[in-house]
């Protein structure tokens, strides 16, 4: 993986500006869950923050160790969006790049893994999207026993793990059932397949997960509830393909 603060794609000559970002309001960190959540607690959000100055004031250890902090769960989220190590490793590159870039708009009302998270979402949402256009057919002509898009990389780990809440599939059981899971996840579109894997498998909250989006609450409980549909659909297809 090409991520790291290495080379100059990574790191700029100086950080965007120096403009301190204030400290959180008492009672405004959420703690996230042990899943690769966003942060673990208010004192990693409140360091998070100590970084982002420090780098905006032309720190390059500190853009480095931000940069360190955050590479492998941007490199996750990209993975399980793409299925491919390649393309995530590139995806993950070029998140820290605009994270990099944009620095200097980081407001400090979010924590600063969500506002994260948003670049690397909305990195990996313009890649399928310009995808589905090269490839339509592949991702959405009915398939029946066929094999997934990305196939040499189905084998590796990359399922949603452990459902945090009732949802279609149910549990996921075994190889032979994270491979329908998966292709079930290919028959999605972008955004429901960044809110499943945003909820199910980083362990956001809704409120995180609006900020990751920038939809109201609402409306993520509302998409969240049609993804799950769109993903229960797509395993009874399936099945009645197998049938």
């Amino acid at each position: 993986m090409r991520m790291g603060c290495s080379g100059p794609r990574t790191c700029p000559a100086q950080p965007p500006n120096n403009r301190p970002v204030p400290a959180p309001r008492p009672g405004t960190s959420r703690a996230a869950s042990d899943k690769g959540g966003v942060v673990s607690d208010p004192g990693a959000a409140g360091a998070d923050l100590a970084l982002v100055n420090a780098a905006r004031s032309g720190d390059r250890e500190a853009m480095a160790t931000l940069l360190t902090r955050y590479q492998a769960k941007i490199f996750g989220l990209c993975f399980r969006m793409v299925r491919h190590r390649e393309k995530a490793a590139d995806l993950a590159q070029d998140s820290l790049v605009k994270l990099i870039q944009n620095l200097d708009r980081f407001d400090g009302r979010a924590q600063f893994g969500t506002w994260a998270y948003r670049i690397a979402t909305n990195v990996c949402i313009s890649h399928l999207r310009a995808e589905k256009l090269r490839r339509h057919p592949s991702l959405d002509a009915p398939r029946k026993g066929g094999k997934s898009p990305n196939t040499d990389e189905t084998r590796i780990g990359s399922s949603l793990e452990q459902r945090r809440e009732p949802g279609a599939g149910g549990r996921v059981e075994g190889d032979e059932d994270r491979q329908r899971l998966l292709e079930a996840l290919d028959r999605l579109d972008e955004e429901q397949r960044a809110i499943l894997l945003l909820r199910d498998n980083r362990g956001l909250d809704y409120d995180q997960i609006a900020e990751v989006l920038g939809v109201p609450t609402g409306t993520v409980k509302s998409r969240l509830f049609r993804a799950r549909s769109a993903l229960r659909e797509a395993i009874e297809n399936q099945d009645e393909g197998a049938a």
